[in-house]
């Protein structure tokens, strides 16, 4: 069966980035990357969750983090030249990103925000985040994901135990 393709997907075909496409059944109930690595029988610290925020200074950012982990804020505002910030609201987001909850993808989002990648990321060869719709991940080197979202590799996160960073 052809998959068809994301607007994202598109755009790393576009600047020739490799990646696989991984598809895995949704529940409606459950959107969480955990669920999702769990679907897909990976290891849920490869599976990364993207959030859109927005700060008190400089507008709207992503960050991409770990899916067991939760976001530091005050680490997301300190890097992103913010004194605070807090996720977007849900009924904000497909607006502002052209993505809905489940299926935001760092890449290909309306407009290009700056974007930071949890540190972690760069530990793996491959790592999974959604490709731009419910169900569908990329499996993509954490370089390239930062190559085609202009991101940055930063420390985001609430120390989680089991991880080491």
């Amino acid at each position: 069966m052809k998959q068809n393709k994301t607007n994202a997907a598109r755009l790393l075909d576009q600047r020739n980035i490799p990646y696989q496409l991984r598809d895995y059944p949704v529940d409606e109930l459950e959107l969480g990357a955990e669920h999702a690595a769990q679907a897909l029988g990976e290891d849920p610290w490869r599976l990364f969750k993207t959030i859109v925020l927005k700060g008190d200074k400089g507008g709207y950012f992503v960050c991409v983090v770990p899916a067991p982990c939760e976001i530091d804020l005050k680490k997301a505002a300190r890097i992103s030249g913010n004194k605070k910030c807090e996720p977007v609201h849900l009924r904000e987001l497909l607006g502002l990103t052209g993505y809905i909850r489940g299926g935001c993808s760092p890449i290909g989002m309306k407009k290009l925000f700056p974007t930071y990648i949890h540190k972690s990321a760069l530990r793996f060869n491959t790592i999974l985040c959604s490709a731009g719709q419910r169900g569908l991940m990329f499996q993509i080197a954490p370089q390239d994901l930062m190559l085609a979202a202009s991101a940055t590799a930063a420390d985001l996160i609430i120390d989680c135990e089991h991880m080491g960073v």
